[in-house]
């Protein structure tokens, strides 16, 4: 198959991979992330940021194929089982905090691994299994350049999160409920 480009969001039924500049989309200020403006794609989020952030991910919907879509996966379905978020902090984040949450009634499964940056890169890993909110804050619950963490809607109220986190200081659980 030759190689094909377009311009816009792209859904495949069977996978799918990115590349180019639209492949990383920077965000700075509170943003609902979206299937197709986000899914897929890595989201840096870092640095100076306008104010303390909130990413809200949209609520996971599991629903089936309409019926009298035909026959095969309907391609205007609004089920987003699936769908990859991938959060990336550049930059150390300065003066502020991200906070990734759901809807409140969708909850994170898994794990991420938490590293001490700035003095024994002692790790340690931190376990939700039923929280709603990733919090980093620039030192002990995360958000030095390079933390990421990888979330993917796997079922209906749950979050699969998996990533590394880095921080300086006693390093603390980035999984909260507020």
């Amino acid at each position: 198959m030759a190689i094909s480009t377009f311009d816009g969001p792209i859904r495949s039924l069977g996978g799918v991979f990115q590349q180019g500049p639209s492949a990383v989309v920077t965000i700075t200020a509170n943003t609902t992330l979206s299937p197709t403006s986000h899914g897929g794609r890595i989201i840096a989020v870092g640095g100076t940021l306008a104010s303390n952030v909130t990413l809200t991910l949209p609520t996971i919907n599991t629903t089936a194929n309409d019926p009298i879509a035909g026959p095969g996966n309907d391609p205007n379905t609004n089920n987003n089982q699936g769908v990859v978020y991938t959060i990336w902090v550049p930059t150390t984040i300065a003066t502020s905090s991200l906070k990734i949450g759901t809807d409140a009634t969708d909850k994170y499964v898994g794990s991420v691994l938490s590293i001490d940056t700035d003095s024994s890169n002692a790790t340690v890993g931190f376990v939700s299994a039923s929280n709603v909110f990733i919090n980093f804050n620039g030192s002990t619950t995360g958000g030095i350049a390079g933390t990421w963490v990888q979330i993917v809607a796997v079922a209906a109220l749950k979050y699969m999160v998996t990533g590394v986190v880095l921080g300086s200081g006693t390093v603390a659980t980035p999984f909260a409920n507020v």
